[in-house]
Parts: C-alpha cells; structure tokens; sequence
C-alpha cells in the first residue's frame, strides 16, 4: 500500500497511571510466557474455512508470501522479491531458501505451490482475490498464471488466506491440533471459545523466538477483559474501546495505542428476490432513519466515526466527496415509505407492506464486538420511530457466518478490514460483485462488476482511485448496504512485555517481536 492512500492512519501511544486497591498476578522473574486476551472468533483453525486463516496469522502460527508492514507497505516474507508482467497476467515470486516448517520440514517452492493450490481447492472466497489458471514452479521461483489480469497480486498473497502450510501431513489434524506452518510459533493446544496456547517454534527461519510460551485467552466481554488485564490476568488485551481509556488513565505501568480504523461496521441488506428488502423505497426509507452521527458520537463515546461509505476517511478515496442522498432524514423516510405504499393498516406504530402483510426484518448480530451491539440495538430503536420493525438475532460469529452463507436474514452485521490486499479492491469485489461467493445479499449492478473487472487490470494509482471512488457512489446510490461507522482500534497492554505494536493491517498480534521487558 502505498503511504499516499493514508490520510488519517495514526498509531499514539498513551501513557497511562491508576492505582488499584485488588491485588495483582505476580509473575515469576524467570518466565518466558505471557497471555493475550482476544475476543472469540474460530471454532478451527483449519485455515480454508471462512475467515480463521486470520486467526492463524494473528497468534504467529502461519506466514504468507508477502505481509504487511506497520506502514501499510507490502514487504517480503516467504517471497523474497516478485515480479509481474506487463500484462498483469503472470506473477513470478521467488521463494525464500532455508526456511523450515515447525517440524522441521524443508519449504520448497514445490511445497508452496501444492499449499496455495490446497487453499485453492478447499476456498470458494480465491476466485475474489485472483483468477488462477495454473501454477509451476521454475528453480526457486513459483510462476503464477492467471486467467484475469491482477494489478496488486503481491497484496493478495499478503492475505492470511494464503498462508503456506506443509501439505505433506496429515491435513485432517489442522481443525483442532492446529496447521503445521513457518511462523514463529507452533499450535501446543486449541480449545475453541476458551483458549488457544503456542509454544516456541525451534525451526524458525527469521531469528531467535523470545517466548516459551503464549496462551491466546477468549474473553469475549469487554468488561472483563478490561478488568483481566488491570489484574494481571492478561498482559495484552485487544479490541478494547474509547470508554476503557478511563480505566487506565493515570497509570504508567501500561502502553495503550491508537489506530484511526480501516475497518468498517456495515449491515448487509438482503435483496434477494422475495425478501422485503428487494424493494430499494424500503431499502431506502431504512438508510434515511438511522441516525449515525448520535450512534458514533454519543453512545460509542467519539471511538468512531459515522459511515456512509465503503471506503472509510482513513483511506484516500474520496469520502468527503462521495454523495449521500440517504443521510439521515426520518422525516424524508417516512415520506418514501409512505409513497411506495407501505402504511401501519392495524394501528400497531409499525408498517405493514405494500400488499398488507406484516413486516418484521430479522437483523443477524454477534457478540465478540460490544459495537455491534451497540449500533443494532440503536437502529432497531431509530427505526421504530419511522414505523419499521426489526427484530434483533443475536448469535456467535460462527454461527452468523452460516446465516450468512444460508441468506438467512434481512440484515445482518459485518466488520471488515476494508484494505485487506493494500487497497479495497478485494474487499469490494468478495462483498458487491454479483459473482462473489460471499455476497449473498444479492446485490447486482453490472456497471459496479464491470467497474471491478476493469479495477482488477488497472496499474496506474490515480486510475484507480478514480474507479474505486464510481465503485462506491454506485453501492451509495444503489442504497446496498448500511455503512454504520469506522471504529477506532485501541491495544492496551502492560509494560512487562515490549515489542508490541498495532499494524493498519491487524493480521498481526502476536508477532517475534513481543517479548518479555528486561
């Protein structure tokens, strides 16, 4: 990514000082080991499945070709340089030599290949990073060749999707026991929604791992995570908000750090046909009676900023002149409603639909994220008042993710790094492409897929921004989907441990970095 894109992206650390009355954990002089507090996210690790390659990437266990630095700039990892033809077509890395995997295996390019083709072959999400017509390996490079051009291949791979595995095991075992992979640290145990504990890898390729140990510890409640590592419990702890910074204010023995989010809180609306939100007037109505601004401002405290875009203000790509013709307007909403026929008939404060049948939407939540929450319960509220009735499913994010699969919802929560290959190409296409496996909204606009296609062979920056910025006023005047807000992201962690560090691109939490203070 290039440093231009940024326009916000900060990381501030904050000193902080509290005394408190309980008593802390005493750590032993001598231990190498530290917990990390997380929010529940995968019932496996088999890294093809939905999203928990990330989980892999996060707790240090699985590398890709490239990753991201804490710029946001692709750098080498597993690849040692790449290069590209003129025609974006064929992708030609060049794999690093002399790297093992954690039980000692050789990394060929032989392996890697056979890894990336496994991914290939177990994930429907690939077809929305790149079109792989066939692979072959040449020396120490690996040739890529695609069948549809790809300008930010490098960025792709950078994916924890794409994170090399050693295919020469058996694969059955990497649900529960973990994959065998080149990071810094191995899978000991798993216990999914408890913990997940990583012990040294003594065949790691990139220098001396500090840790002997590290347990990854869920505590999905913000509060007791909070409280967790003000007693000693956890030494790090993410995904804590704007309203812990009190917590901790005044107390020196902890690091907290600030990152202007490129992450968004959206709500997928379901206009697969049959479904009420088909019809764009209610589509639009809904967008017209939430009011963001209060959501962000008041009830998260200031630890987001409002929505309306795919693409956050973080990210140059034009926000500030991106047209909302459905900012918030109740009054507007129920004038819409309204006019396209939808009238409370019964008398009940709600509307029922144009053919007078009643009409309830079932918005899909899940609880790892207090935001979330937060913004739903908040919408159900705002569009009461405009007569339309929402009821409230609050379900585990792996459950959610079968709903969503299933298209079982009327609206349904989504949190997502928005430049997860190092610009939001991806992330538009797996979300707003009428092809994509995940978007099972059902949302279809051929200029938005013929804007995609085009985006895909574009190399040129100023191009395509440009495009991007059609691609999202097309998704805006579509009334597609609902962009709530772009949180901030705080790290809380205690000054016993160093080396950690918040990257724009939060695949990384536990890093060879992070180690225990002198």
């Amino acid at each position: 990514m290039k440093n231009t894109l940024f326009k916000k992206v900060l990381a501030v650390a904050l000193a902080c000082t509290m005394t408190f009355s309980m008593a802390t954990v005493t750590h032993a002089a001598d231990a190498k080991e530290i917990t990390i507090g997380v929010t529940s996210f995968a019932d496996t690790l088999e890294p093809t499945e939905q999203y928990f390659s990330w989980v892999v990437s996060r707790y240090a266990i699985g590398e890709c070709l490239t990753k991201f630095d804490e710029e946001g700039e692709i750098v080498p990892c597993l690849a040692e340089s790449w290069e590209n033809s003129e025609d974006g077509k064929t992708w030609t890395f060049k794999i690093r030599e002399g790297v093992k995997f954690s039980n000692g295996d050789d990394m060929t390019p032989e392996m890697v290949m056979a890894s990336i083709q496994r991914t290939a072959d177990k994930s429907d999400r690939v077809p929305e990073f790149f079109d792989l017509d066939s692979m072959e390996v040449d020396g120490q490079n690996l040739i890529f060749h695609l069948n549809r051009a790809n300008a930010n291949m490098a960025g792709s791979l950078a994916d924890p999707l794409f994170l090399i595995v050693d295919t020469n095991v058996d694969d059955s075992t990497f649900a529960m026991e973990g994959p065998i992979c080149t990071g810094p640290y191995a899978v000991e145990s798993f216990s999914p929604t408890d913990s997940c504990v990583v012990v040294k890898n003594e065949n790691y390729w990139d220098g001396e791992v500090p840790l002997d140990r590290v347990t990854l510890k869920c505590v999905d409640d913000q509060t007791t995570r909070s409280m967790a590592l003000q007693t000693g419990e956890i030494d790090i702890a993410y995904n804590l908000k704007t309203e812990n910074l009190i917590e901790f204010e005044g107390n020196d023995n902890y690091e907290i750090q600030e990152l202007q989010s490129l992450r968004s809180t959206y709500a997928f609306m379901n206009q697969s046909e049959g479904r009420a939100l088909s019809d764009k007037a209610l589509r639009q109505a809904l967008l017209r009676g939430l009011d963001k601004q209060t959501y962000c401002d008041v009830l998260l405290e200031g630890g987001a900023t409002a929505g309306k875009a795919p693409v956050p203000p973080t990210l140059d790509f034009g926000f500030d002149d991106l047209n909302d013709e459905n900012s918030y307007d109740p009054e507007g909403a129920k004038a819409i409603l309204e006019e396209a026929g939808y009238k409370d008939t019964d008398g009940d404060g709600f509307v029922e639909t144009p053919d007078g049948d009643p009409l309830t939407l079932d918005f899909v939540i899940y609880t790892s994220r207090a935001e979330l929450g937060v913004y739903a319960q908040a919408a159900q509220a705002s569009l009461k008042d405009i007569g339309i009735n929402v009821n409230l499913n609050t379900v585990s994010y792996e459950t959610l993710l079968d709903m969503r699969d299933s298209g079982q919802y009327d609206l349904l929560i989504w949190n997502v790094l928005v430049a997860n290959t190092g610009d939001p190409e991806n992330y538009l296409r797996e979300n707003w492409y009428s092809k994509s496996a995940n978007n099972t909204a059902g949302y279809n606009n051929p200029e938005v897929d013929e804007l995609l296609d085009e985006l895909a062979g574009t190399f040129d920056e100023e191009g395509r921004k440009d495009l991007i910025i059609k691609i999202q006023q097309d998704i805006m005047d579509d009334a597609a989907t609902v962009f709530f807000g772009y949180e901030t992201t705080y790290l809380f962690s205690n000054k016993r441990v160093t080396g950690v560090k918040m990257y724009p691109m939060d695949y990384y939490w536990l890093t060879k970095d992070i180690t225990l203070a002198e």
